[in-house]
């Protein structure tokens, strides 16, 4: 399984912090942002790689970055500062 975890403003209009999937249809990133896309169209708009940033394992990540069974996924909004 894959622990897919949500932070801040994905958090709250997904309207939960994590979910668990099977690590079977994902080779990397790009696929399990696929996966989730396929949930709906809020998951698909809030999932946009400009709008949400990925971390494999507590290490920033890219699209084509493998994601294997029992590895942690962050998915969360770019920080801006003032």
């Amino acid at each position: 399984m894959i622990r897919v975890l949500f932070f801040a403003s994905l958090r709250e209009r997904l309207g939960l912090d994590q979910l668990e999937l099977p690590a079977d249809d994902t080779a990397c990133v790009s696929d399990l942002r696929q996966v989730l896309r396929e949930r709906g169209e809020d998951w698909a708009d809030l999932l946009d790689g400009e709008w949400a940033l990925v971390a494999v394992n507590q290490t920033m990540a890219r699209d084509q970055t493998p994601v294997s069974d029992g590895d942690e996924v962050a998915f969360f909004p770019p920080v801006t500062g003032g």
